[in-house]
Order: C-alpha cells, then structure tokens, then sequence
C-alpha cells in the first residue's frame, strides 16, 4: 500500500486529469446503474400491464442511456489510455536521469540487464495501473456503493443474502493479492537476470565466438529463463487456482437470488421486475467483481515494478554539485592531491596518503604494476569518486565545492578503451560540444591524425559508426576519442594509455600532434611507453595505493628502485632500439606523402623492425 500511495502522490501533476477520469468512471457507473430499474419498469409497467406505451418509452430511454454510456466509456478510455503513457513516459524519464547521476560506484556494482528491465518492464507495469487496473477498481467501488444504496430499498434480507458470497469473494482477492505481489518481485528479477544475460552475450560475442562458448553460453541463459518460466508458472498456478473460486462464489451469490427471490414473488413480497432488477445488479457487479483477479494482477506487478523503481529513485547521488556550488572559472590547470586516500565502496584501499602538486602546463606521468592506483588517481580530478579522505583541488578550489558540468567541461579525456555511439563520426567528435562548427570538428580530427581516414569513407563525417564503434579499427576509435576531448580544449587533459591501441606509425603520428597539444595545459598521461614516459615533466611511480617514487627519467634511473625495476622490464629495450634505429625525421614521412616510394619503403621497413621489436 506504501508503493501504491506513493505512486498516487506522483501523480499530483496530473490531478485535473485524474478528476475527469473519476467524474467519467462515475458517469459510466451511474449510466450502468440505471439500465436495470429499466428493465424493472418495462416489464412491471409495461408488460405485467400489457402497456406498450410504456414499452416503448422505455425502450428509448434505454438506447439514450446505452449512446450516453458508449460516450463516456470512450472518453474514460481515452483518458486512462493518455494517463498510462504519460505515466511511463514520466517515470522512464525519471529513471533516466537519475541513472546518469548516479555515481559510478553504483555502476560498478549494477547489472544493465537489471537496470534495463526496471527502465522498461517494470514501468509499464506501474503505469498500466495507473491507468487501467486502479481505474477498474474505482468502478467496482462505485458500482458496489450504488448497489448497496439501491437493493435495500427491495429487499433488505435479499440483499444480505445476495452480497454474503460477493464479500467473501473480496477476503479472498485481498488473500491472493499479498500472496502475488512477492511472486512478481521474483518474476521482474528473473527478468531482469534474463535481460543481464543476454546483454553480456551481444556484447561478447567475439569472445564467445573465440573461445567457441557458444554451449555454454546457451546453458547459461537458458537456466535463467527457466527461472523466469518457473517464476511465470508459480504466479498462474496460483491464480489460475482462485480464478474458478472467484466465478463458483459469483454463481452462488445468484442461485441464492433466484432461490430466495423466486420465493419471495410466490409469496407476493416481490414483483417479477424487482426480482429480474435484482439479479441483473448482481450480474452487473458480478463481472468488474471478477475482473479482480486481474485488477489484483495489475496491482501485484505495479507493486513489485514500484518497489524496483523507487529503489532506484530513492538512492543517494554520491557525487553531485553541493547546494551552494561554485562554477567553476576558467582554471589555469594547477592540481593538488592534499593528503588524499581513497577505496572502493570501502572494501579495498586503492590510494593512501597521495599528496602532490601539478603546476600549470606540466605533463604527468603515471607509471606502475597493474593494481596500483593510476586510474582511481585520475578518476578523483573531474570527481567520477570522492576521495575517502583528503582534498583534491584545482586551482587551489576544492573540487567537491564546484558545479560538477563546469568542473568537467573543462577537464578531457581519453580512455583506454575508447567508446564511441551509433552516430555519426561527426557527432561522436562533437559530443563534448554540440555546437561546434564544421571547421572546428574538422581541426580537431586532423589534430588527432585521423581527418585522412574519414575523408576516405564514402559519406565522410556523416558515416554512422556501428554499436560502440566496432566497424572501425582499435586505432581509429582511439583517434577519434582524442579529437573528441581535443575539440573541447580543456585545461586539463587525461590519457589513459591512449595510444595503446595504435600502430608505431599511428602513434608516432598522435604523439607528434599530442606535442603541441599539451601545451598550456596540464596532461596526466598513464602509460607504458617510453616516448610518453621520457617527456614527462614529473613521474609519479604508484605501488600499492601510494606514490613511492616521483621525479624525472634521469634523477630517477640514477635513484633506483620500482622505476628501475619497471624500465629494467617494459622500457630498456625500447630504448636500446632507438639508439640503433633512426627514428622517421619530417623529410621521409613527405617523401611518402609524395609517394615517390623511397621515403615510404624506408618507413614501412623501420616500421617493420620496429613492430617485431
């Protein structure tokens, strides 16, 4: 009842619509009332007295109420049909935008198969309600109200009588109805778990394809949906079992009529119209009184979709712009981690006492074993976490004091595994900002050394891309992800090991534009690259959480220590390489654009050597 008088209150937008849904539901319920004290007076006015004027009165009173009726049911249709969907369109609005606030810790932990289901099913379930099973409730009510109001003035005993298996048949719904509400809980999860599994498949269908997981995969899902089905089958057991309970209580309560009525005609208490009058109201309430199951079907799965709606409605948003937030001005791209410690949902420490400081245009290096806290510590700049303990700020301002969207307007990034939408490459570059021009997206493009590429699709900039980007190459994804942040011209920028998955020659390419890109700004680089490592104005060497060396190439080859032990392993023979190697100088990559085939076959060979190396 808490989730059904919630769901009520969401509606306050919409009462003048409800009012005039109630006020059609009456109008229909009084026209439904009236037609049997018709039938009471056509045949006790007018055929007990051979009265055919009265007949034909009646007869046209009838069509009018029936026209009348068919008018007012089209319109409550109408409306309760416009409240279902402006219900839903409400709620999945509503539910959309709470996920894209939500922190991504949430994420981290929530299953977008279950998060699809609540966006979908679950909220068809609750507006249905709203506009179908509530509204059928309201007219059983009615009708009921009317009908207690109407038969006494007959037959009080005979109504007694007549209503003892109708109020029965009502403890017996209300049974059924807190017996399926849990029943629908399981069923939305089991869908839910059946949603999840079907979209890791679509999303890993290579990997099921290249470890040949086709069987097991199809186990998988197939033991969620049978959860899904034995959960379907246990709610239509049970009701399949009251269903024929509630119509043998329905026949009962008008055998009892017949019977005690047609007595009390024999005896003269009772005209033969009051009788029929009598029975046809019962039949009237009969119906809507069956459709209970169903109403309390539409109630059990508006309860159960609710209870998954509102948990998620109901969640605290972490990370989010405090009352009196800042907006941020145009930073000069100094960052400080002041004493910072930070951990997963508090289960596992990823950074401990981190304390440094950026200045303006430098370039950061962050370099460590895997698991030691590169990428929590550039998460916590544009506030994805809060840090446990400790301040992050920029340009001396707090982060956790800032409007989030002004922070984050001006901080780029790059991932290492770039996403991209089924959208245009256009679009997908101008995502951090819609309105820029043509020529700027364009810039931006040639920037990242990927305007040649697109010009070579047939339709340019307006080729749509597939799910995620995969119709283009890892390399190609990773170009247009750093035109994406380069066209919002941050003050800061963050690349995840962003050429990791390029080619030499792509790299050598992106590193050359990235050169004079990250001047005036400050760029936090993770990476495993030597070129990417040896430009670096501060290294910062992470271990277990906590930075355990800091410095440039040089000062800390001759400190020793992880550094030492990391370029012993991944940089040293990068290094040895280039020293044997010349790497390309401008003449040879215009030779190749000439295409005379020298500069390109002295390219293509060191290239070679350079990739088996």
């Amino acid at each position: 009842m808490q989730i059904l008088i919630r769901l009520l209150k969401s509606l306050n937008a919409y009462r003048w619509q409800l009012g005039a849904l109630v006020a059609l539901v009456l109008g229909v319920t009084a026209t439904q009332l009236v037609t049997p004290a018709l039938i009471r007076r056509a045949i006790d006015d007018g055929l007990a007295q051979h009265n055919a004027d009265a007949l034909a009165q009646v007869a046209r009173l009838i069509v009018g109420v029936g026209l009348a009726r068919a008018l007012l049911a089209f319109a409550r249709r109408y409306t309760s049909e416009w409240l279902i969907n402006r219900t839903g369109y409400d709620f999945r609005n509503a539910m959309y935008d709470k996920i894209q606030r939500l922190s991504f810790s949430y994420h981290d932990s929530a299953q977008t198969g279950q998060l699809m289901s609540r966006c979908t099913e679950d909220i068809s379930a609750l507006s249905r309600f709203v506009g179908g099973g509530a509204v059928e409730f309201i007219q059983i009510v009615l009708l009921l109200v009317g009908i207690l109001i109407l038969l006494p003035s007959a037959s009080p005993t005979l109504t007694i009588i007549g209503l003892s298996p109708i109020i029965a048949l009502t403890f017996i719904t209300v049974h059924l109805g807190r017996m399926v509400s849990p029943m629908f809980l399981r069923v939305d999860q089991s869908l839910g778990d059946l949603s999840s599994a079907l979209q890791e498949n679509l999303t890993g269908a290579q990997v099921v394809r290249a470890f040949a997981r086709e069987e097991f995969e199809k186990g998988k899902f197939g033991n969620a949906n049978r959860k899904l089905y034995d959960a379907q089958v246990r709610v239509v057991s049970n009701w399949g079992f009251y269903m024929p309970t509630m119509t043998i209580f329905i026949l009962l309560s008008t055998a009892l009529v017949l019977w005690f009525g047609g007595q009390m005609v024999l005896a003269g208490a009772l005209t033969v119209g009051e009788l029929v009058a009598f029975n046809a109201y019962l039949v009237l309430l009969a119906g809507p009184v069956q459709d209970l199951g169903f109403i309390v079907n539409s109630a059990g799965e508006a309860v159960a979709g609710g209870q998954r709606i509102f948990e998620v409605l109901d969640l605290d948003e972490e990370i989010k712009s405090p009352a009196n937030a800042i907006a941020a001005p145009v930073l000069t791209g100094r960052v400080t981690f002041d004493d910072v410690s930070f951990s997963y949902r508090g289960e596992r420490d990823a950074l401990t006492d981190v304390s440094f400081e950026a200045q303006p245009n430098q370039v950061i290096a962050l370099i460590g074993p895997t698991g030691s806290g590169k990428t929590s510590l550039v998460n916590l700049i544009p506030r994805f976490y809060d840090a446990t303990s400790g301040r992050v700020c920029v340009d001396g301002l707090d982060i956790k004091s800032l409007d989030l969207k002004s922070l984050r307007s001006q901080i780029g990034i790059v991932l290492q595994t770039s996403l991209l939408f089924s959208t245009t490459i256009r679009d997908n570059i101008a995502y951090g900002r819609l309105d820029a021009s043509e020529d700027e997206v364009i810039a931006a493009a040639k920037a990242a050394r990927a305007h040649d590429f697109i010009t070579a699709f047939a339709q340019g900039y307006a080729t749509v891309v597939g799910e995620r980007g995969v119709t283009l190459s890892g390399g190609q994804r990773q170009r247009i992800a750093i035109a994406r942040a380069l066209l919002m011209n941050p003050r800061i920028l963050i690349l995840d090991d962003s050429t990791s998955s390029v080619d030499t020659q792509t790299e050598y390419l992106i590193q050359q534009a990235l050169s004079e890109l990250m001047k005036n700004r400050t760029t936090f680089v993770i990476a495993q690259r030597l070129s990417t490592v040896k430009r670096a104005d501060q290294i910062f060497v992470l271990d277990g959480g906590r930075i355990v060396q800091r410095g440039t190439h040089d000062a800390l080859l001759e400190e020793g220590g992880l550094y030492k032990q990391i370029y012993d392993l991944q940089l040293k023979d990068q290094e040895q390489f280039a020293r044997e190697m010349m790497f390309l100088d401008e003449s040879e990559i215009a030779e190749e654009d000439r295409g005379d085939g020298h500069g390109a076959r002295m390219t293509n060979d060191k290239l070679k050597m350079t990739n088996e190396a």
